[in-house]
């Protein structure tokens, strides 16, 4: 089976939150997250976390990006495997964070 890489964007995040993505029919790979604080002048905390339904599972929780800075939650060939109807959202104390998502589409079972 193919696996379909695909990317998930989000601009201007803020403490509204953005669900990024709901993933649907079967397994997912996260291979990658960036979020950058896009404002020149002030720092932001970021949440990025994963709702199963019931449940919020964090990725990461209150971390500090400096103005103009960006964090990589996902590296070293580290990957994050998700399931239909799990959700992937990203929250930030300031209305202007950015953030890129990678991930690998209907991975084989």
């Amino acid at each position: 089976m193919a696996q379909n890489f695909r990317r998930l964007i989000s601009r201007n995040i803020g403490s509204g939150g953005a669900t990024v993505h709901t993933f649907t029919t079967g397994y997912h790979a996260i291979v990658g997250i960036r979020c950058a604080n896009t404002n020149a002048s002030a720092s932001t905390n970021l949440r990025v976390y994963i709702n199963d339904g019931s449940q919020d599972y964090y990725l990461i929780k209150d971390a500090p990006i400096a103005a103009g800075s960006s964090l990589e939650l996902i590296d070293g060939g580290a990957k994050i495997i998700v399931q239909a109807s799990d959700i992937l959202k990203i929250v930030s104390t300031e209305d202007y964070v950015d953030a890129w998502v990678s991930y690998i589409d209907a991975i084989s079972t």
